[in-house]
């Protein structure tokens, strides 16, 4: 007796990484938000401008800093986007399925990265 494969999750499993994208989805709004609020106080002047110009590499570091959480802000802002995405095809009906190989991704890829829309194979296929 040959086991028919899987070719979409039902709505209770539908459900449950909803459930589990949804709570990423706050956690990452709130990380952005709390990148933003730092940067927004970093490029406050404030009295550093008071300074004396001899504190060029601190100036350089902060610069550096500012930029490295521009950047983790950016990442964090794709990730937030790429979430939204996936409850999107949560409700078309198309998340869990590979979109290079059409096979259902498997539960366990989904649970580690839920807004993946490449099963394992597909993705080490593309290296």
């Amino acid at each position: 007796m040959s086991k028919e494969e899987k070719t979409a999750y039902s709505q209770d499993e539908l459900k449950e990484f909803e459930v589990i994208i949804l709570k990423k989805l706050d956690s990452a709004k709130e990380e952005l938000h709390s990148l933003k609020e730092s940067l927004s106080k970093k490029n406050d002047s404030g009295t550093d401008f008071t300074a004396s110009t001899s504190k060029l590499l601190e100036d350089g570091a902060d610069t550096l800093e500012r930029e490295s959480q521009n950047q983790l802000a950016a990442r964090q802002q794709k990730f937030i986007y790429n979430l939204e995405n996936a409850i999107i095809r949560i409700k078309n009906g198309t998340y869990g399925v590979c979109v290079d190989t059409g096979k259902l991704i498997s539960k366990e890829r989904l649970m580690a990265v839920p807004h993946t829309m490449h099963s394992i194979e597909a993705k080490l296929a593309k290296k």
